[in-house]
């Protein structure tokens, strides 16, 4: 367990960087660094925290980034352009900031190599293409096609990884890249399947499936994703390696996704279909083995569990701005 460190979080006050800043700020140093573009910090305990520091800025802004992670021990970067929507909206902004805001990274890391001990890279489960079954972390990334919007966040995400194993081969800094697969739970902001059923179901509206609901994916409780996250931070045997962190116990369809949804949350509304208007992944299953191997990493939170206490999160959300 990290103690007395000083953890910078890029991204710091998302979804997965508050849950992250949970688990460390009791005996750590943690400095958030967000633009607060999807602010899940806000209304949090770990806001009023005296071992927490959120610093406003723009991870395009070079300098300020740099200045900002001076002194750091570890430097986790998960800032970044997410989301199907947000990607097809803007794919110039996905590129810039997902590319050259790790690039600023990445050179905030090296600006502070003399405390540095470790620096991980959020890639993301993506960059394995459509079809991805039992995959590993050295199989061939395979990207969709030039012009379809859809994949510019893939290829700006392995663009990232290149840059960071890189920095690892020739400049000697201790990067480590994750790959998350389709991670959820309770704080959950910004899009998602999940969210938008859970949403749905809590409002007695009908849950939207865009496709046939065939599109299977492993879902991930963000517990099991943070407690992956910290195995890479501290484990020496994580240094210039690459993670799958991901359930693929929890790999189900779309369908059988809002099926639960409806019926753990009591809905009253119907599952109804929608074309897709978009490139989308059928299949996404990771192989675990290096993560469980290596870091001695197992998720621990089944899909049904997580969704439960996914669902009950957003309901007391739901009660409290009534």
């Amino acid at each position: 367990m990290l103690e007395g460190k000083r953890i910078f979080i890029s991204g710091g006050a998302g979804f997965i960087g508050t849950t992250l800043a949970r688990e460390l700020v009791e005996r750590n140093t943690v400095i958030a660094y967000d633009n607060l573009h999807r602010d899940a910090l806000s209304g949090l305990e770990l806001a009023e925290h005296p071992n927490f520091q959120l610093i406003e800025g723009d991870i395009l802004d070079a300098a300020h980034f740099a200045e900002a992670a001076r002194g750091a021990t570890h430097l986790v970067h998960c800032a970044a352009i997410a989301g199907v929507d947000t990607v097809l909206a803007s794919p110039v902004r996905t590129m810039r900031v997902n590319v050259i805001g790790t690039y600023n990274a990445l050179e905030a890391a090296l600006g502070t190599l003399d405390t540095l001990e470790r620096f991980v890279d959020f890639s993301t489960s993506e960059v394995f293409g459509t079809h991805a079954l039992n995959v590993e972390e050295g199989q061939v990334s395979t990207i969709g096609s030039v012009g379809e919007a859809r994949w510019t966040y893939a290829v700006s995400k392995l663009a990232g990884e290149h840059m960071a194993h890189a920095y690892h081969d020739e400049l000697g800094l201790p990067t480590v890249t994750v790959h998350p697969f389709n991670i959820f739970g309770p704080g959950q902001i910004g899009g998602g399947a999940i969210r938008a059923f859970i949403e749905a179901a809590l409002a007695g509206r009908d849950l939207t499936i865009h496709g046939d609901g065939s599109q299977i994916r492993a879902w991930t409780y963000v517990t099991d994703m943070v407690a992956g996250v910290l195995l890479c931070l501290e484990h020496p045997a994580a240094v210039g390696q690459a993670f799958n962190i991901g359930n693929p116990r929890a790999a189900v369809t779309i369908f059988d996704l809002a099926q639960r949804i409806k019926r753990l949350s009591g809905a009253a509304g119907e599952i109804v279909f929608q074309p897709l208007h978009y490139a989308d992944v059928e299949l996404r299953i990771p192989n675990v083995k290096k993560a469980r191997e290596v870091l001695g990493w197992e998720p621990q939170v089944e899909l049904d569990e997580g969704l439960e206490k996914t669902i009950a999160w957003y309901r007391e959300k739901t009660l409290q701005s009534a």
